[in-house]
């Protein structure tokens, strides 16, 4: 890990041309004992060689969007990553390399790029969410003890979300990260128990299984609520994102939770101390 510095820490943004690393860098410009050290692009991009805080609408820091991550990585405590599951894993290589605290927003990953993950938290302090908010992370709590309480011969489950028009992956990784949580509350494997995309005449709802539907459009940051459905009667928990700064702030507080920590794999739950 580089050396401590004991006025801020040094942040890294990947994906800084995007709607999550724009929002990343106007937080961390706005709050103290953190600093932005530099910003990183995919090769090719228009915005390479952009002041990235004044991209994200604030007064020039001298912060150019670089795609040379080796040597933005250089003087680097922490990465924030909100990009693409190729985008970080290669990311991955240097961060662990590097020995930093690698905080990952980014979703979308396949069962086979979540393994690839694994080999870097022997040297990397990686911290991943499929969502960074202090709310979604209470309510997986919530909705793992009602899977746990309600049978599933009793009540059926269902996830239904919604994000803007942009968005490229489906489920959301929020949707999956609920989704787990009902099946640990059920004992049971989210992969070999989930129904998706139902079309046409799919036969009758399998007991047991979780359901996903998800929706897009508009500018919708990101809604989402997990359906208890029984005879007679149906419970819904619910989080509704307007701000797309409580993800940067959780990002951030998973930042500092993470530094000097043991390298490893961590969650929110982690950050938040509710895997205690």
């Amino acid at each position: 890990m580089s050396p401590k510095n004991t006025s801020n820490l040094n942040i890294v943004v990947a994906g800084a041309s995007g709607r999550m690393g724009q929002s990343l860098i106007r937080l961390i410009n706005e709050t103290d004992g953190v600093r932005l050290s530099g910003a990183l692009d995919r090769s090719g991009s228009p915005m390479i060689g952009q002041d990235a805080s004044e991209l994200a609408g604030i007064k020039q820091s001298g912060i150019l969007i670089s795609d040379n991550i080796s040597e933005t990585l250089k003087l680097a405590d922490c990465l924030l990553d909100f990009t693409t599951p190729e985008a970080t894993l290669n990311h991955l290589e240097w961060s662990a390399q590097a020995g930093i605290v690698h905080v990952i927003g980014t979703t979308g990953f396949s069962t086979e790029q979540e393994a690839e993950i694994i080999p870097f938290t022997d040297r990397a302090i990686i911290i991943k969410s499929g969502n960074m908010s202090l709310g979604v992370n209470l309510l997986s709590g919530l909705v793992k003890k009602a899977a746990e309480a309600l049978a599933a011969e009793d009540f059926d489950i269902e996830i239904v979300e919604m994000h803007h028009k942009h968005k490229v992956d489906a489920p959301s990784g929020t949707a999956l990260l609920l989704g787990e949580a009902a099946a640990a509350g059920r004992n049971i494997d989210l992969e070999s128990n989930s129904e998706r995309g139902r079309d046409g005449i799919t036969g009758a709802r399998q007991t047991g299984a979780i359901g996903f539907a998800s929706l897009r459009g508009g500018s919708v940051v990101g809604e989402h609520s997990v359906i208890f459905a029984g005879e007679g009667e149906r419970i819904t928990l619910t989080h509704q994102a307007d701000d797309r700064n409580i993800f940067s702030r959780g990002a951030l507080k998973a930042a500092r939770w993470g530094y000097g920590k043991k390298p490893g794999l961590y969650s929110m739950l982690d950050v938040l101390g509710l895997n205690d």
